[in-house]
């Protein structure tokens, strides 16, 4: 789970990481009010979507009234920001008024799991502001990185050598240790998958500021956390995933028009390479997992369908906790109850598989049926193809 920059600048300043003075603004009116709210000569207006690069598609914007304020806030309310990170935008709900700050360096720090090693990674450069990617291309040299055993946490020398090694001012390195601590604790306690302060900044005064944020949470974790769970922001995910989520499913969405339903995370990647080999496109990932019942597959039809993309329909069910018989009722009330209009093709294998193919064959309905996933993989791709022939 992704929260807004505002929300993970409040959690640092709970924890002592120092964050420049802002407010959050609904409307154009409110932020030109909070600028006055916060004082000085100069503001920075941000648009608050969970993306990164929000400043080259002028989601960031500099000020030096009210009246700039007000102007910044009316043009980016509403509007579509359109990303790197999020090529079909995201719409700007809310805007965050921070005071300007008198920048003399910028800095980079993150912390990421890394699952390979089960230990977390700090990732540090004095070179802030940008992609850690494209740096890591760029200047290699300029990334230090610092592994931490969680079940000792990070060490004062550890913080220390993070600060001398991205080349700040002897009087900045306490500052910068207690900073590095201080995240690092946000961090393993509240299960956070993601911290990244880029930039990090020296100001002309030679104190730390953490200018930008951002924090990811395990979502498995956040019924240990119900105050961060309450940050959630839905307008800003896949409203796809947030439906299939609010189910109880394991669901991905893609940009293909082949929608997916499988039992089992290895089995999803399996048919989804094997749609591709057959020249199509997956548009989904959805694993429904074990003991399907026929309300489970109702469920699973409802959130591949939502998906206006989705031109034709792959059932792939290998069955061990699940039975053949219970997923090809599903299968059979889905296709009618919804009034379903695609191809949809069912693979079945395993416990019940005779009743549940008898199931599918006696129902009467145009579904297609395989014995193989790469025949399966065939079919769907041609019937898809097929569909979109004009008689």
């Amino acid at each position: 789970m992704d929260i807004h920059e505002y929300q993970a600048k409040e959690i640092l300043a709970r924890y002592g990481v120092p964050v420049p003075k802002g407010g959050l603004a609904y409307s154009p009116e409110q932020a030109s009010y909070r600028s006055t709210e916060i004082g000085g000569s100069g503001w920075v207006v941000k648009a608050q979507v969970h993306s990164g690069g929000r400043g080259e598609a002028g989601g960031v914007k500099l000020c030096h009234s009210d009246g700039e304020v007000l102007a910044a806030a009316d043009e980016l309310f509403g509007k579509r920001l359109v990303t790197r990170q999020a090529p079909a935008g995201k719409l700007v709900y809310r805007v965050y008024v921070e005071e300007a700050t008198d920048i003399s360096r910028e800095l980079y720090l993150g912390f990421v799991l890394d699952r390979a090693s089960e230990t977390i990674l700090i990732i540090a450069s004095g070179e802030g502001g940008m992609d850690i990617e494209e740096l890591a291309v760029r200047a290699p040299e300029a990334i230090v990185r610092t592994v931490v055993e969680p079940a000792v946490g990070i060490t004062e020398f550890q913080a220390r050598e993070i600060a001398f090694g991205i080349g700040l001012e002897p009087g900045q390195i306490s500052d910068a240790s207690r900073v590095i601590r201080r995240a690092y604790q946000v961090f393993t306690d509240l299960d956070a998958t993601m911290l990244e302060i880029n930039p990090l900044v020296a100001t002309g005064e030679g104190s730390l500021l953490a200018l930008d944020a951002k924090l990811s949470f395990d979502d498995n974790a956040l019924f240990r956390h119900p105050e961060v769970a309450e940050l959630r922001d839905r307008s800003q995910e896949d409203s796809r995933e947030a439906h299939a989520e609010d189910r109880g499913l394991a669901y991905v969405g893609l940009d293909g028009d082949i929608g997916c339903m499988i039992n089992g995370a290895g089995l999803a990647m399996a048919t989804m390479d094997m749609i591709k080999l057959a020249g199509g496109e997956p548009a989904n990932f959805l694993d429904i997992g074990g003991g399907a019942s026929p309300d489970r597959v109702l469920k699973a039809f409802r959130a591949v369908l939502n998906d206006t993309n989705v031109a034709a329909m792959l059932v792939n069910i290998f069955a061990g906790i699940n039975r053949c018989d219970w997923v090809a009722e599903g299968v059979v009330a889905a296709y009618t109850s919804l009034s379903v209009t695609i191809p949809v093709v069912v693979r079945l294998a395993g416990t019940n598989v005779e009743e549940g193919q008898r199931i599918i064959a006696e129902s009467g309905l145009p579904i297609l049926t395989a014995d193989s996933l790469a025949e399966a993989a065939r079919l769907v791709v041609e019937a898809k193809q097929n569909a979109a022939v004009p008689a």
